[in-house]
C-alpha cells in the first residue's frame, strides 16, 4: 500500500491547516509510526497530476482511492481582489505552519504589525485569528455576514440539527473585534496596489414567500475599515478539477465533488472501475470525525473489491 503526498509531509490538512498551537503534530507522527510498520509506503513530494500522471497510478495499482479533499477555496470576486495583501486563509495559515514545523517558506505572510480583517466566522477564521495574534498584528476584524447567533439555542432544536447559539473560540477569546451582518463591497489601495482599507456594508436577513432567507443591503450604512492584511476564510465550494480529476475524467456530482455513494454496493466508487473516493474530496467541506469513518469504510470497500470478501468493520 502506498500514499501519496504532494506536501513534504504527511497529515493534509491537519498537518499544515490546523495551527499548532490548536493541534499537536505528534498525534499524526505517532499515527504515522503506527502504519509504517504496518506496511503503509508514504511518498513526499509528490503531486498526482503534475509530477506523475494520474493514468501511470490507474495501471500501476489494482485500487486507486481518492483522498485528495476539498481544495477550492471560495473567492471574493469584488474590486481590487489583486491587491497585494489579500489572501485566501488557507495560503497564510499553511505558510505559517511550514515555518513553525521547521522549513524555509518563500513568499512568507506576516501579519507583524498589521491590521488584518479576517473575513468568514468558521473555524478558518478563528485560526487566522490566532496566528495572527501570534504574530504580532496591530488589530485584528472578524467580518460575518451572518446575524449575530443568540446567546442560547431554540428549545425546539433536536439532533441532528446543529443548534444556534453564540459561541467564542478560544483564539477570538485571545482578541479580535467581532463584526455580524457585514458585507464586503471593494478592497482599497495606498495607490501602488498595496491593500489599505476595505469598504463595507450592513446586511438585514428576511424571509421571503417561501421561507428562504434573503440578504439585503441597508441604506446608507457603508464605512471603510482600515486594513493591510486580508485573509478570505469562508470555506471550500469542491476539490480542485486542475490536474488530477480532469486528467482521470472522474465523474462529479452537482456541487462538483467527486460522485460516489456512501451506501449500498457501489458505496466510494467512482465511475471509473477500481478507482474509489472518500472524504471531503466525496462529500465535501466537512470535519475530521467524517473523514476517518469514510477512509475506514472505503477500505472495507476496496477490501472486498479485491479479495471477494471483507471482515474489517462498518
Amino acid at each position: 500500500m502506498v500514499l501519496y503526498e504532494k506536501q513534504n509531509r504527511i497529515g493534509g490538512l491537519m498537518r499544515y491547516g490546523i495551527p499548532d498551537f490548536k493541534l499537536d503534530k505528534k498525534i499524526i507522527d505517532r499515527r504515522m509510526s503506527q502504519m509504517r510498520t504496518e506496511g503503509v509506503e508514504f511518498k513526499t513530494c509528490i503531486h498526482i497530476g503534475a509530477d506523475i500522471p494520474a493514468k501511470q497510478l490507474v495501471d500501476e495499482f489494482d485500487a486507486l482511492v481518492l483522498t485528495g479533499g476539498s481544495e477550492k477555496p471560495r473567492d471574493l470576486p469584488i474590486p481590487g481582489r489583486d491587491y497585494n495583501g489579500v489572501h485566501f486563509a488557507m495560503d497564510f495559515l499553511r505558510g505559517n505552519s511550514h515555518r513553525v514545523q521547521g522549513d524555509s517558506v518563500d513568499n512568507f505572510i506576516s501579519a507583524e504589525g498589521r491590521h488584518v480583517v479576517v473575513i468568514g466566522g468558521g473555524d478558518t477564521g478563528s485560526d487566522c485569528i490566532g496566528t495572527s495574534n501570534r504574530h504580532g498584528a496591530a488589530s485584528v476584524t472578524q467580518l460575518e455576514i451572518l446575524p449575530r447567533p443568540p446567546e442560547k439555542e431554540e428549545k425546539g432544536t433536536t439532533w441532528p440539527n446543529w443548534p444556534n447559539k453564540m459561541r467564542t473560540s478560544s483564539s477570538q477569546e485571545e482578541g479580535c473585534e467581532r463584526m455580524w451582518q457585514v458585507a464586503t463591497k471593494a478592497f482599497l489601495d495606498d495607490g501602488k496596489g498595496n491593500l489599505a482599507a476595505i469598504r463595507c456594508v450592513k446586511v438585514e436577513w428576511e424571509k421571503d414567500e417561501n421561507g428562504n432567507w434573503k440578504m439585503s443591503e441597508l441604506a446608507d450604512s457603508e464605512f471603510e475599515l482600515k486594513t493591510d492584511l486580508v485573509t478570505l476564510a469562508m470555506g471550500f465550494v469542491h476539490p480542485v478539477h486542475e490536474g488530477l480529476l480532469e486528467e482521470l475524467g472522474v465523474e462529479l456530482d452537482g456541487r462538483g465533488n467527486v460522485k460516489a455513494a456512501i451506501e449500498g454496493a457501489g458505496a466510494y466508487k467512482t465511475s471509473i472501475d477500481g478507482v474509489f473516493a472518500a472524504g471531503d474530496m466525496r462529500r465535501g467541506q466537512s470535519l475530521v470525525v467524517w473523514a476517518i469513518r469514510e477512509g475506514r469504510q472505503a477500505a472495507r470497500t476496496v477490501d472486498e473489491y479485491l479479495t471477494g470478501a471483507t471482515d474489517l468493520p462498518l
